[in-house]
């Protein structure tokens, strides 16, 4: 059982949809803590490809790195912290409706607390997240939506 879940339904295929959340330079457009990314490898995007995060929890920015630990095109992707004090578990889930014309999009998070991240994780990033992940799937139908095929 995953801390949070939520879905989404978005008016383009599930192929536009991965091309979109598997670029992970799109990731503060959609993602409101998200201040920046940084790729740190090249070529396609595979399971074990990472990228660094900055994001915006409390008052401070903190870097953390992702490695991708699923990755299914265009149905499912899975993301796992490796550093920092907060490591966050992603599981992602693009699922074709109206005869693929339509997606549903479902987004799973869980945490893990290191050190002084055991202490932020039900103070600020359980409540943060609580309020940011449906707003955070508000703005990916909406980038998705109006954004040419």
């Amino acid at each position: 059982m995953s801390d949070f879940r939520e879905s989404i339904d978005i008016d383009r295929s599930p192929e536009d949809v991965w091309g979109y959340v598997i670029d992970f330079s799109h990731m503060p457009e959609w993602q409101e803590s998200a201040v920046a990314t940084e790729r740190l490898d090249e070529g396609p995007v595979h399971v074990g490809s990472r990228v660094r995060i900055t994001r915006h929890l409390g008052r401070r920015d903190i870097p953390m790195t992702m490695e991708c630990t699923e990755y299914d095109p265009p149905h499912a992707w899975g993301l796992q912290g490796i550093d920092g004090p907060i490591r966050g578990h992603v599981h992602g889930e693009i699922d074709p409706i109206d005869e693929g014309r339509r997606s549903r999009v479902t987004i799973e998070l869980d945490f893990e607390g290191k050190g002084i991240g055991k202490v932020l994780l039900p103070l600020v990033v359980r409540p943060q997240i609580r309020k940011e992940l449906p707003h955070n799937e508000r703005l990916l139908k909406e980038r998705l939506e109006h954004r040419p095929a």
